[in-house]
């Protein structure tokens, strides 16, 4: 398998801080190991995404995709780290709305970094599935309504991160369900799954990958998506709007990105290798199997535009809601 985990390898794939600033003719690009970048910890959505493509895309370059799990402020810190590395097409992050949109609308000092990020590709889109500990008792959302209305401040929710997807899924869901679910944040989709197995968190707006597994295996019970209707490979379970919620609706995507300055030709070479990649048979069965749609977007350009639409949503989701930044 050539996608490899953060190892000993990145040491010799990788120079220091020195070496990453001096750019590689982009002729023969590329001609060593790439650099796949994960703002979450192993586990959780962005990891689950980018090893499903990561495998093909290094088969469509013809050189490894090393993942490189950086963790923190709700995936900043993995978008802090590729604007700055050198623009040639050796960094690339994996990133949600979370660190391009949402980050720099709660802490602008995080808005240079966005802007420092040339899309690429998008890669997928999905719901968030809301699921609590079974041993609450609820089975839906009106049930999860009315028992957090009945335990007032004695349920929490776990996210994997503040700004992130998950966090505001609880928050938009406390403000139109009258309820006052707290957030607990983790460093990840997996961590925060796991609180809520554990029962030290009792509910969470989680990523397919990161909770459907669970919800199979009988340790999470699944209440619905956060759609507004059923979606497709999770028909199991009810939209917001049969759930009683009409105007609940949070879907998000991942995508590539690059720093600003990586050459037009690189870009393109990436964005054609990423469009082979989503189209293999084994990497859309991957991804559906964890309730994750393949959903390409037709060239950088236009992805560039849907990034800029995205923005003005999640901007004003996380300013209405209030999220302070990490």
């Amino acid at each position: 398998m050539r996608v490899l985990a953060t190892s000993l390898a990145l040491a010799f794939a990788f120079g220091g801080p020195v070496a990453a600033q001096t750019a590689a003719p982009t002729t023969n690009w590329p001609d060593r190991p790439i650099r796949l970048v994960v703002g979450f910890t192993p586990g959780g959505a962005a990891d689950y995404v980018g090893r499903s493509v990561g495998d093909a895309l290094a088969r469509a370059l013809g050189q490894p995709v090393i993942i490189d799990n950086k963790p923190g402020a709700g995936s900043s810190l993995a978008a802090d780290f590729v604007a700055r590395a050198a623009p040639d097409g050796y960094t690339v992050l994996i990133a949600s709305p979370s660190a391009i949109s949402v980050n720099p609308a709660i802490d602008p000092k995080r808005a240079p970094t966005a802007h420092s990020l040339v899309p690429v590709a998008k890669l997928t889109a999905s719901p968030l599935v809301v699921a609590a500990n079974p041993q609450i008792g609820v089975k839906s959302i009106p049930e999860l309504i009315a028992y957090a209305k009945k335990n007032p401040g004695k349920v929490n929710f776990a996210h994997a991160g503040m700004g992130s997807a998950p966090h505001l899924g609880g928050v938009l869901f406390n403000q139109l369900a009258g309820t006052d679910l707290t957030g607990i944040p983790f460093k990840g989709g997996g961590p925060s799954v796991q609180s809520v197995i554990a029962g030290d968190t009792q509910v969470t707006f989680a990523t397919p990958p990161s909770v459907l597994p669970q919800i199979k295996a009988g340790r999470l019970v699944g209440l619905g998506v956060t759609t507004a209707d059923r979606f497709p490979l999770v028909p199991e379970l009810p939209g917001m709007k049969e759930a009683g919620l009409p105007n609940y609706r949070i879907d998000f995507w991942y995508g590539f990105f690059v720093p600003q300055g990586t050459p037009p030709e690189v870009v393109k070479k990436l964005f054609d290798a990423a469009q082979l990649a989503l189209q293999k048979p084994e990497v859309k069965a991957a991804l559906a199997r964890e309730g994750t749609d393949v959903s390409p977007s037709s060239s950088p350009a236009e992805f560039a535009s849907f990034v800029r639409e995205e923005n003005r949503f999640w901007a004003k989701l996380a300013k209405d809601s209030g999220a302070k930044a990490e």
